[in-house]
């Protein structure tokens, strides 16, 4: 049996897998805090793999947590986005296509299949679990699994085109939509937008936030303008990792207001996903407004 050292090894990577299945900062560690109470309450002596043991445990828990979440994420209040993880850089065992992506792009389509499609996909393509694995986690048959996985995947590719984007010309496009925005300049927001561009703000039903996408380029340009012009002199912004990637934090009044993650090609701006609800942004509240551009 590994001594309690050994097995908080693996806490990191637990928590990856659990926050990419729950979309939660809060609810991944409470998931992963309770996968390890059931490790110490288990007579483990013949488990070969803590991790894989671990892995299992974890995955069923967030399946019931999903399930149980089903309810509650209909009655949400407009668009449903992540809690957000500022400064967070993606693990460092990046090497498949979709590994250890944390962009909130992708946690938005895993939001739209099944929680056994979820977890599935997750364990395998993501985190390079075995059918075995996947199949004692689920309580199903590899073949079953098999058929979620390859379910899950064509989802996935199919909702989420990908683009092969340096991160350096992905900050940039950001921090000069940030200065546009920061400026009220409708025109270089627009230009620097797709024309079929989508903005998406999780408000949750606490603050203002818009009910639907907001599509066009022109569309959210008026938007961002009308509403930096309500907040003026009380508005600032600093750019930091979201989800892995180059984002924005705002600030009013000094406090974390809203999380902005986007999406681009390299030489256009696609998407813009917001989070405004207080609830998920409660972990940045030791955020500042130094570095704001």
């Amino acid at each position: 049996m590994l001594v309690g050292h050994d097995i908080e090894t693996h806490r990191s990577r637990l928590f990856g897998l659990a926050y990419r299945m729950l979309g939660s900062r809060q609810d991944a560690e409470d998931a992963v805090q309770e996968a390890f109470l059931r490790w110490y309450r288990t007579d483990t002596a013949e488990v070969r793999s803590a991790e894989a043991w671990l892995t299992t445990v974890l995955s069923r828990i967030c399946v019931d947590r999903l399930r149980k979440a089903a309810a509650e994420r209909d009655a949400y209040v407009g668009p449903w986005l992540p809690e957000p993880l500022v400064g967070e850089e993606a693990p460092p065992f990046r090497a498949a296509e979709l590994a250890s992506d944390l962009s909130t792009a992708l946690l938005v389509v895993l939001e739209q299949l099944s929680p056994e499609e979820r977890v599935a996909f997750l364990m395998h393509d993501v985190f390079d679990c075995g059918y075995p694995d996947i199949a004692g986690a689920l309580g199903k048959s590899e073949m079953a699994c098999r058929q979620l996985v390859h379910r899950a995947r064509q989802r996935v590719r199919r909702d989420r085109p990908r683009f092969e984007v340096s991160p350096a010309a992905h900050q940039q496009l950001v921090m000069r939509y940030v200065e546009a925005v920061h400026e009220r300049d409708a025109q270089r927001i627009a230009e620097l937008l797709a024309p079929d561009a989508v903005l998406v703000s999780d408000g949750g039903g606490k603050v203002w936030a818009a009910l639907r996408p907001v599509i066009g380029a022109q569309r959210i340009a008026r938007l961002e303008v009308g509403v930096v012009g309500k907040l003026s002199g009380r508005l600032s912004f600093r750019i930091v990792a979201v989800n892995g990637k180059a984002g924005a934090i705002g600030f009013l009044d000094g406090r974390p207001y809203a999380a902005t993650s986007f999406e681009t090609d390299g030489e256009r701006i696609l998407s813009v996903l917001r989070v405004l609800n207080p609830q998920k942004l409660a972990g940045l509240a030791h955020l500042t407004r130094l570095e704001t551009q």
